[in-house]
């Protein structure tokens, strides 16, 4: 039975782009996978912590030596790959908060990050790999290769790189210019603004639309 995964991570409610986003994903999800289950996880309401000093040597010290925090850090990590490793397709709402990911989406990746459960020890390879990883993303502003801030969206930047060592690999799709109806210095932008959202909401709704044979 297919299996999704479906993350949030805006701490912006109703007015959140990344949340209508990744909803209607989920929604196409469902309807192409008639009879699929769902995992909800939400990292805006629900984050979860970070790594410290105390708990960080979960990872690389055996269960029996773990102290109680480390015993509670590596259970909500063998959770979230557990997780991961359910879902045929996962799904990841990400905002762009201060040109960066939320630091809730650093620290699920961070627990995501396991030698032994995420990640082979012997061959370093990547265990949660062979998965659909969709990244429903937007961003305030425009970030495209020739605007003045080209290059500033450090979120899609990076997050190919922090889940490449566990075999993930995600595929973007962006809503750009989300502030412009709200921020009145961006009111000229309002029609690019809805054009990128409809842009990116055809490209969800394609995403497991059947592909009719030409003849």
């Amino acid at each position: 039975m297919p299996h999704l995964l479906h993350i949030d991570s805006s701490i912006q409610g109703d007015r959140s782009i990344s949340r209508a986003l990744s909803a209607r994903a989920a929604d196409a999800w469902r309807a192409a996978h008639p009879g699929g289950t769902v995992t909800y996880r939400d990292l805006g309401s629900d984050p979860q912590p970070h790594l410290t000093a105390a708990t960080l040597p979960a990872r690389r010290l055996p269960p029996e030596q773990h102290t109680p925090a480390q015993a509670a850090s590596w259970a909500l990590t063998m959770e979230l790959v557990n997780e991961v490793k359910e879902a045929d397709t996962v799904l990841l709402g990400l905002p762009l908060y201060n040109y960066a990911a939320p630091s809730s989406v650093k620290s699920w990746i961070d627990h995501l990050l396991a030698p032994g459960l995420s990640i082979d020890t012997e061959t370093h390879t990547g265990l949660l790999g062979g998965r659909e990883f969709i990244v429903l993303a937007s961003r305030g502003g425009g970030y495209n290769e020739g605007t003045p801030r080209a290059g500033w969206d450090h979120a899609q930047a990076w997050l190919p790189h922090g889940v490449a060592n566990m075999g993930l690999e995600p595929r973007f799709i962006t809503a750009q210019l989300t502030l412009a109806e709200v921020n009145p210095s961006m009111a000229e932008l309002i029609p690019l603004a809805k054009e990128s959202r409809a842009a990116a909401e055809r490209e969800i709704d394609a995403l497991w639309s059947p592909v009719t044979a030409e003849v």
